[in-house]
């Protein structure tokens, strides 16, 4: 089935469509798409993955069509309170 594999940074996005078998999870479709050597900094175990906006553990299934999403972290910089 065809999926597509999705991780968007700062200046880049990616959107790498995957051929799975049918009971494909997240991870076999982001190991399918080889996504993690062209960022080597993706870190799984810290970044939280979903499908279409929902976040999902790794083991989910998905469906014919899914977007697989790699959400980067979000960085907060609080800005100097002036008076």
């Amino acid at each position: 089935m065809k999926v597509s594999v999705v991780y968007a940074l700062e200046n880049e996005q990616v959107w790498l469509p995957v051929e799975v078998e049918p009971g494909a999870t997240i991870m076999s479709a982001i190991h399918e798409s080889r996504i993690l050597s062209m960022f080597p900094s993706i870190d799984l175990e810290q970044q939280k993955v979903g499908v279409f906006g929902k976040t999902s553990s790794l083991e989910a299934a998905i469906n014919e069509g899914d977007r697989v999403e790699i959400y980067r972290p979000l960085i907060w910089e609080a800005e100097d309170d002036q008076d």
